[in-house]
C-alpha cells in the first residue's frame, strides 16, 4: 500500500507538471537549494530594509514629526511577513535530503513553492520606496481657555451669545467685535474658539494677531503653524496663494483675527472668503467700530466695559479687600471708578495696592483722579494708561520697573525670549562684577514673576516665554520714551531705513530697530548716551566701517542678519554683551579690544570655520554662545581653557564636535578637548555633542560646578533638539556602547531627562546604585536597545519616593525588556506620571504592580502596541496579594491607546469582587486587535465610559461589548471606526 501510495503522488505530482508551467515545476523539484538561498537573502534584505526605515520613523518621531500611513502600513506589512516565515525556516531545518524517501520529495516541493511564494512577497516589500517618511505634524490644537485673570461679566455674556448665535446663522460670514482696549476682547474671542472646537462647528478653527502694522508674512506663518502647512515660498504672493490653496481643502473653518486696527486685504494674506469660500467665517477684534464697516462686518458685537458693581468685585477681590474693612473700602471703591470698568486696569491697579495702607490708598486715589497723558487727549483708552502708569510706579523695586520697560524693547504681540532679556539685563546693569550671570538671570524671571502676578505681563505655552498686552506695551513706551530712559522703540513696524524723523540721538540710551529689515544706515550717528542697541538688517546689508563711531558708550549690541566687520567697534570698548545672530562678520582680531565683554554670541553663523584664537583674550567673559555654526570645525587648543570667569558654554548639537582625543580627532592634535572643561571653576551651563566615546579622555570627568548641561554622546543625525527646551539637565546617547562611567556621574548629579537611542550592550538602564539621582528624573526616553532587560532596578531607599518627579516615559524597539521595574515598588511614586508609551517590547509581562497603579493621579495618555507577551496592564505583586482599592487607579486618564497586544487578558488582576477600573476622565479609546479581544468587556470596562472618540481597528466581533457601552451620540462605522457627531 505504502508503495502504491508514493506511487500514486508521484503520478499525481507529474499530471500537475503537465498543466502547470513544466518549467518552474521541475524547479520546484530540483532547486530546492536556490529557493532556499533567495529566499534567506531576500528576507535578510528586508531586515535590514526594516531596520533602516525604523531608525528614519524614530528620528522623525523624535522630531515631532506626523508618520505617513504608507509607510506605518509598510513596517506593519514587513513585521508581520518576517514574522509570518519563521514557520518557513523551522521547515527547512527540518527537511532532509531529497531523494533519502521519495515523500520527502513532495514535502521539498510544496516547501520550495512557498519559499518562491514568500521570496515574491519580500520582493515586492523592497521595490517599495520612501523618500519621505513623514510630514510636519498638525500642531496642537490652540488652547482657547478663558483667561484665570478676568471673570466673566454680564457685558461678555451677552457677546458670547450674540457671537455663538453668528456663527451658527449660515448668512453670516464676518462678525466684528469692538470695544476699548483692555476690555477684554481677546479672552474672549478665545473663550468662543473653545466653544466652537468643544461643539466641533467647524473643521478647523485658527486664529492670528494683526495689530498696529500687520505683518502679513507673521500672520500667514501662524495660521500655517496651526494647519501644520510649510510655507517654502519667499514672495508675499507665492506663500499667500500657497496658504489660500491650503485653506481651501477645509470646508468649514473659523479665523479669528484679533486686534485690528484697520481695514485689511484678505486676499493679500491667503485667506479665500465669501464667493471664494463659503465655508469661511471671519471673527476681528478692534477698538474701532470704522473698522467693522470697512470690514463689511454683518454681525457687530459691542463689548463694554464692567458695569461699576462687577468692577468692584473683580476690583475687591485682586486687591484682597474684605468686606469688614469699611474705611478703607470707601476710597478703594474711589480708586476702582477711576479705572472706568477696564479689566486690565482693575486687576493691575488692584495688585498693585494689595496689602498697601490706607494712606497710600488715598494718595493713588488723588493721582488717579488729577492724572494726565498730555500727548493722549484724543485716545480713548487714557484711563486705562493713567491706571497702567500707577500699577508700573507701584512696582516694589527698580529691577522690576527695568525689566518691564525692556520688554517694550521687542515688537508688538511677540513671545519674548526670557533668555533674550536676560543677556539685555546683564549689559544694562542686572550683572555686578564678581556675581554668576545666573544670579542675573534670577532676578529677572523673580521680576517676571512680580509682573506677571500683578497681569503687566502674560504667560505663552512655554514658560521661556513672556508677552505684552498692546495696550500694556503702549504704556511701557509712553514711560521709557521720556528723557529720564531715553528709549526710542520702532520694533516690527516694516522699516527699510533708519527712521531719521529723529533729528536728534543725543538724548537716546536705548535704541530698538529689532522686527525690521534695514537695507540702509547712516554712515555714523551721534549717540553719545547710546547704551543699547537692538537692530535687524536685510541678510545683505553691510554695516558702515564709521556707523559706531558716535557710540562710544554702547554696552549691548545684537545685530540680526547683515554683514559686520568686528573693526567697526574698535571704539566700543564698553562693550558687555555682543549678540550676532544669523550675521556674516570679519575681522574677529578686534574682539581683543573688547576686554569688557561679558557676553559673546555668534548664533547660526553658516560660514565661521574657526573660533579666533583671540577671544581666549577676554578675561571677563561669562557667557560663550556658538551654537547652530554647523561649518565651525576648529576651536584652538587652549581657547577655552584660558577662559577662567567662563560660567555658560553653549556649543550644542549643530556647531562644534572635534574634540581632541587619542583616536578621535583629524587635525594632528590641534583641537580643543574635554579636559579644558576641567580648567574652568565657574563653568554652571554647558552644551556639547561628543561624537564618539573615544572623544573622552580616559581620566576626564565633568566639572563638579556643573548645574545645568545638555550632553549629546554619540551619533543622533536626524534627531533634532535643542538646549533648554523641556529640561535644564538632559543626556542623550545615541548609536553608542553605554559609557557607564560618564552616564553614572552624570546621572547622579541633578539630571533630568534621559534619552538613550540604540545603544548596545546595555542590560539595566539604571541600575539600583543610581537610586539617589532618581528623584530628579521627569522624562526617560528608551528606543532601539536590543539588549535592555530592565529598566530600573529598584532597592531599599531610605529617602523616598522614588520617581517622583517622572513626568513622561516612552519605550520602543526593545525585543528582550522583561520588566520596567525591578525589586519592590513600595518606595515608588509615580505622582508626576503624564505620559507613558510602551511600543514593540516583545517579552514584556506586565505593566503595573498594585502599589504603582495607586501612585498615577495625573497620568493623562497611555498609549501600548506591539507588546506580545503583555497579560496585564496592572498585575498581582510578587509575594503580596494587594487589593486593587475601590477608587479608580486612573481618574485623569484621558487616552487610551491599546494595539495589537495579543496576550492581553486582563486590565488588571485583582482580587476586587467585580474587578473593573473606572476611567471617570477617559475621552478617547483606541483598540487595535489581531486575534485576541477577551480584554474587552465589563469584567474590564466600566460601561459609563465619557468617551468623545473610539476607534476599533481589526476584529469585528466586538459588538455585544459595544453594545454594553453607554456611550451616547457614538457614531459606528462599518469596519468599527467610531466618533462623536
Amino acid at each position: 500500500m505504502a508503495i502504491e501510495s508514493v506511487g500514486g503522488s508521484i503520478i499525481s505530482k507529474i499530471a500537475e507538471l503537465m498543466v502547470e508551467p513544466v518549467g518552474r515545476q521541475f524547479r520546484y523539484m530540483f532547486c530546492f537549494n536556490n529557493f532556499v538561498e533567495e529566499f534567506k537573502e531576500r528576507k535578510e534584505n528586508l531586515a535590514l530594509a526594516l531596520d533602516g526605515l525604523q531608525n528614519d520613523v524614530e528620528a522623525a518621531e523624535r522630531n515631532a514629526e506626523e508618520i505617513k500611513k504608507g509607510v506605518k502600513k509598510w513596517l506593519e506589512d514587513a513585521n508581520n511577513e518576517i514574522e509570518g516565515a519563521k514557520s518557513l525556516e523551522n521547515e527547512i531545518g527540518k527537511n532532509g535530503k531529497c531523494f533519502t524517501w521519495c515523500p520527502n520529495c513532495m514535502r521539498q516541493f510544496k516547501l520550495s513553492k512557498a519559499l518562491a511564494k514568500k521570496s515574491e512577497t519580500f520582493r515586492k516589500l523592497l521595490e517599495t520606496k520612501f523618500t519621505k517618511v513623514a510630514h510636519k505634524a498638525p500642531p496642537q490644537p490652540i488652547e482657547f481657555l478663558p483667561s484665570k485673570e478676568f471673570t466673566p461679566s454680564e457685558s461678555s455674556k451677552e457677546a458670547f451669545k450674540q457671537i455663538m448665535k453668528a456663527l451658527k446663522d449660515d448668512n453670516v460670514n464676518m462678525i466684528g467685535l469692538y470695544g476699548m482696549g483692555g476690555v477684554g476682547k481677546t479672552t474672549l474671542v478665545k473663550e468662543v474658539g473653545r466653544r466652537a472646537e468643544e461643539l466641533q462647528l467647524f473643521d478647523k478653527v485658527l486664529m492670528a494677531t494683526v495689530s498696529q502694522n500687520p505683518n502679513v508674512i507673521g500672520i500667514q506663518d501662524r495660521l500655517a503653524d496651526k494647519l501644520g502647512l510649510d510655507i517654502k515660498e519667499k514672495s508675499k504672493e507665492g506663500r499667500a496663494d500657497r496658504l489660500w490653496q491650503r485653506l481651501k481643502q477645509v470646508e468649514k473653518m473659523l479665523i479669528t483675527l484679533d486686534d485690528v486696527w484697520k481695514h485689511i486685504d484678505l486676499k493679500e494674506i491667503g485667506i479665500p472668503f465669501g464667493d471664494d469660500h463659503r465655508g469661511c467665517k471671519i471673527l476681528l477684534t478692534t477698538r474701532r467700530t470704522n473698522v467693522c464697516s470697512s470690514m463689511e462686518c454683518q454681525q457687530k458685537v459691542f463689548l463694554r466695559e464692567l458695569p461699576e458693581k462687577e468692577a468692584w468685585d473683580l476690583f475687591r477681590i485682586n486687591a484682597g479687600l474684605r468686606d469688614e474693612d469699611s474705611t478703607l473700602n470707601k476710597v478703594a471703591r474711589e480708586v476702582a471708578r477711576e479705572c472706568h470698568g477696564l479689566p486690565i486696569a482693575l486687576v493691575t491697579v488692584g495688585r498693585a495696592l494689595r496689602e498697601e495702607s490706607a494712606v497710600k490708598w488715598n494718595r493713588v486715589s488723588k493721582q488717579l483722579k488729577n492724572s494726565q497723558f498730555p500727548d493722549m487727549e484724543q485716545i480713548e483708552e487714557k484711563n486705562a494708561y493713567a491706571c497702567l502708569k500707577l500699577s508700573y510706579d507701584y512696582l516694589k523695586t527698580q529691577d522690576t520697573k527695568l525689566c518691564f520697560l525692556l520688554c517694550c524693547l521687542f515688537p508688538e504681540d511677540y513671545n519674548i525670549p526670557i533668555e533674550d532679556l536676560t543677556r539685555y539685563a546683564v549689559g544694562y546693569g542686572f550683572h555686578q562684577d564678581g556675581e554668576p550671570i545666573e544670579d542675573a538671570r534670577e532676578q529677572v524671571h523673580v521680576a517676571i514673576k512680580d509682573l506677571k502676578a500683578c497681569c503687566l505681563l502674560l504667560g505663552t505655552e512655554t514658560e521661556e516665554h513672556v508677552r505684552m498686552h498692546d495696550l500694556v506695551r503702549d504704556v511701557a513706551i509712553q514711560i521709557a520714551s521720556s528723557e529720564e530712559y531715553g528709549f526710542m522703540v520702532k520694533a516690527g513696524i516694516g522699516l527699510k531705513e533708519w527712521p531719521m524723523s529723529n533729528k536728534s540721538f543725543e538724548g537716546c540710551k536705548t535704541i530698538s530697530l529689532m522686527g525690521n529689515k534695514l537695507a540702509e544706515l547712516p554712515e555714523g550717528l551721534v549717540c553719545p548716551q547710546l547704551k543699547v542697541l537692538l537692530l535687524e538688517l536685510d541678510d545683505g546689508m553691510n554695516v558702515p566701517q564709521r556707523f559706531f563711531e558716535g557710540m562710544k558708550e554702547i554696552e549691548v549690541l545684537s545685530l540680526k542678519g547683515g554683514c559686520l566687520s568686528l573693526q567697526s567697534l574698535e571704539l566700543s570698548t564698553k562693550l558687555q554683551s555682543l549678540v550676532l545672530i544669523r550675521c556674516g562678520c570679519k575681522d574677529l582680531i578686534w574682539l581683543r579690544k573688547m576686554q569688557r565683554l561679558k557676553i559673546l554670541v555668534f548664533q547660526w553663523r553658516s560660514t565661521i570655520e574657526e573660533l579666533p584664537d583671540e577671544i581666549g583674550e577676554l578675561k571677563e567673559l561669562r557667557l560663550l554662545d556658538v551654537r547652530g555654526c554647523q561649518r565651525l570645525r576648529r576651536i584652538p587648543v587652549n581657547l577655552i581653557g584660558r577662559l577662567k570667569k567662563l560660567e555658560e558654554l553653549l556649543i550644542g548639537e549643530y556647531s562644534f564636535q572635534g574634540w581632541d582625543a587619542v583616536g578621535c580627532d583629524s587635525t594632528g592634535g590641534m583641537n580643543a578637548s574635554l579636559t579644558e572643561l576641567n580648567s574652568l571653576p565657574q563653568l554652571a551651563v554647558l552644551s556639547l555633542r561628543i561624537p564618539k566615546v573615544e572623544c573622552i579622555p580616559r581620566d576626564f570627568v565633568f566639572p563638579v560646578s556643573l548645574r545645568k548641561y545638555h550632553i549629546i554622546l554619540g551619533n543622533v543625525d536626524g534627531y533634532y533638539t535643542m538646549f533648554g527646551d523641556r529640561y535644564p539637565t538632559s543626556l542623550i546617547l545615541g548609536g553608542t556602547s553605554l559609557n557607564a562611567k560618564t552616564f553614572e556621574q552624570l546621572f547622579l548629579h541633578k539630571l533630568e531627562s534621559v534619552d538613550v537611542w540604540r545603544c548596545g550592550d546595555v542590560f539595566t538602564l539604571f541600575p539600583a546604585r543610581l537610586q539617589e539621582g532618581l528623584k530628579n528624573l521627569k522624562e526617560v526616553i528608551v528606543h532601539s536597545c536590543k539588549s535592555l532587560e530592565e529598566v530600573f532596578e529598584l532597592g531599599e531607599e531610605k529617602e523616598l519616593p522614588l520617581l517622583s518627579s517622572l513626568t513622561k516615559l516612552q519605550m520602543s524597539g526593545l525585543p528582550e525588556l522583561k520588566c520596567i521595574w525591578k525589586g519592590p515598588t513600595r518606595h515608588v511614586s509615580l505622582q508626576s506620571l503624564n505620559i507613558l508609551s510602551l511600543n514593540s517590547l516583545d517579552k514584556l509581562p506586565f505593566i503595573f504592580t498594585p502599589s504603582l497603579a495607586r501612585s498615577l493621579p495625573k497620568l493623562e495618555s497611555l498609549s501600548i502596541s506591539k507588546c506580545g507577551e503583555l497579560k496585564y496592564i496592572i498585575r498581582e505583586e510578587d509575594g503580596e496579594r494587594e487589593i486593587i482599592p475601590e477608587s479608580p487607579c486612573f481618574p485623569e486618564l484621558k487616552t487610551l491607546d491599546i494595539s495589537y497586544c495579543d496576550k492581553l487578558e486582563y486590565v488588571s488582576l485583582s482580587h476586587n469582587r467585580d474587578g473593573i477600573i473606572k476611567f471617570p476622565q477617559l475621552r478617547e479609546l483606541s483598540l487595535g486587535l489581531r486575534s485576541n479581544y477577551s480584554f474587552l468587556g465589563p469584567r474590564n470596562f466600566d460601561a459609563q465610559l465619557p468617551l468623545q472618540n473610539l476607534a476599533i481597528k481589526g476584529h469585528e466581533e466586538v459588538g455585544n461589548w459595544l453594545a454594553q457601552l453607554q456611550v451616547r451620540n457614538l457614531y459606528f462605522s462599518t469596519n468599527l471606526n467610531c466618533q462623536l457627531r
